[in-house]
């Protein structure tokens, strides 16, 4: 059955595959975004404000929202989309709640508990407001050389031709694809199962950050070129590093998490809403090929 679905952040990177999936399932999108739209007003697809959702007369009941921003942004809309008739709500989190809880960086520090008194406001005043709620907290995004992270790893290697690695390099990921992603928001927008529920979705390949960047040169046609930096190295040289303003916001902490494991399993969002991501396959598209 066709219904409206609403789109908070249909520009990002997830939120424009979210809506390519639904107008493709035949469902009715009104796509919200603080930048200009990235495709034309088709049929099926219309782009407005959310600072004035609801305020026209006669204005479109949207019975379902998915919302692609930040996860503390969502609760201040949470009105206007009750008032359009709102009955499910998908939002997106990050697994960095759980990874960057030890971080010695104040912005890292800082984003954890964003993340989690967001996810806490939206369970809170989602069911205040009736609305069922899901969170989704994704691993690492990549994919469409779209994402801020594998991208900037592609970046750094057409720079210096040579990626450095800090230590062995073998803390494991569970990279998950951004086309995965939007599956999962749109498959848990339709089912009863995931209503009032938090889920952690990765990819379905685990494997080291060595190998993860030995596959990003791969796919961008290159022979591989790792520079092994021993740790005690690279933290002398920090100091230098931070007076280039690329790399100002880089701190011990991320080093050491190239060396610590990052996985976290899907099982619970397969068994309620049947997600099944790809492996970590890259292709042209993915590395600006």
């Amino acid at each position: 059955m066709s219904v409206t679905v609403g789109v908070v952040g249909a520009t990002s990177p997830a939120g424009q595959q979210v809506v390519a999936q639904l107008l493709a399932q035949g469902h009715r999108v009104v796509a919200y975004s603080r930048n200009p739209p990235v495709v034309a007003e088709q049929p099926g697809l219309r782009w407005a404000s959310l600072d004035t959702a609801g305020q026209e007369a006669g204005a479109e009941q949207i019975p379902v929202w998915i919302a692609l921003c930040h996860i503390w942004a969502v609760p201040a809309h949470l009105g206007r989309m009750a008032g359009l008739g709102a009955q499910r709500v998908v939002c997106l989190s990050s697994t960095s709640r759980y990874t960057k809880t030890a971080s010695s960086n104040s912005y890292e520090e800082a984003l954890v508990g964003r993340l989690v008194q967001g996810e806490e406001a939206v369970a809170r005043e989602a069911a205040a407001a009736g609305i069922g709620w899901t969170i989704l907290r994704p691993t690492l995004i990549y994919g469409r050389n779209t994402d801020r992270n594998l991208s900037e790893i592609v970046r750094l290697i057409r720079r210096l031709h040579v990626f450095p690695l800090f230590g062995r390099a073998a803390g494991l990921r569970q990279p998950i694809y951004v086309d995965d992603v939007a599956k999962a928001a749109v498959l848990a927008a339709f089912t009863p199962a995931a209503r009032d529920q938090a889920y952690n979705i990765s990819g379905a390949e685990v494997l080291s950050y060595r190998e993860m960047v030995t596959r990003i040169f791969i796919a961008m046609g290159l022979r591989p070129k790792l520079l092994t930096v021993p740790i005690w190295l690279f933290n002398g040289a920090l100091a230098c590093l931070r007076l280039v303003p690329r790399y100002r916001g880089w701190n011990a902490d991320m080093v050491q998490r190239m060396n610590r494991d990052m996985v976290f399993g899907h099982e619970e969002a397969r068994r309620d809403f049947g997600f099944d991501p790809q492996p970590f396959v890259l292709r042209g598209v993915d590395v600006g090929r």
